[in-house]
């Protein structure tokens, strides 16, 4: 018996990727700690591939407390020190530092708005944009992004352009940009 095809997004092009695919991209994200971990690495991702940030994950969660934003956000210049030499990770210190001040913004951002959630999903009116995106068409850039990486500027937040905010966007399932032929389309909302 054979296997159905499954069609995915294009840019799927390993079996980490597909995994992450399938069952996290897009998926709307609505817990704190999880939406800072896609900042810093989304943040990270600056100049790299997302493939590069994938295979390092998990030793991200270890090096950063679980992305746990009140531990970050204490980190003292021995730890990112330290950090910098962590094999494991990127070693670029403008990176580590900005995971550091970003926790402080996030924190911030979470005592001004109840929740960082609640803040983030605003600039999607609470609920995702199901986009009806075909082959390689996905924008890297949207106003709403714009919107967001200039908010986020304001509030002291580092590594956080239009780019990386809209990445940031899709990973977090703001925006459903599975495109329209690819299974997980459907199973976000797609119609």
């Amino acid at each position: 018996m054979t296997e159905p095809i499954i069609t995915r997004c294009a840019w799927v092009g390993n079996p980490l990727a597909q995994e992450y695919h399938d069952k996290e991209w897009g998926v709307p994200v609505h817990d704190d700690r999880l939406l800072f971990e896609f900042i810093v690495l989304e943040g990270a991702q600056a100049g790299l591939s997302w493939n590069t940030i994938l295979q390092r994950r998990e030793n991200y969660r270890k090096a950063f407390d679980n992305f746990d934003p009140e531990k970050v956000a204490r980190y003292s210049e021995k730890k990112t020190a330290r950090l910098l030499e962590d094999p494991g990770i990127i070693r670029n210190r403008l990176k580590i530092n900005s995971t550091v001040s970003n926790a402080q913004a996030f924190l911030a951002v979470a005592e001004e708005f109840g929740s960082f959630d609640a803040y983030i999903w605003q600039f999607v009116n609470g609920k995702p944009i199901v986009n009806r995106w075909k082959g390689r068409d996905v924008p890297a850039v949207t106003p709403e992004a714009e919107t967001m990486a200039k908010d986020l500027k304001k509030r002291g937040f580092k590594f956080m352009g239009p780019t990386i905010c809209y990445a940031h966007m899709q990973a977090t399932g703001m925006v459903n940009d599975h495109t329209v032929n690819c299974f997980r389309w459907k199973e976000l909302g797609g119609k």
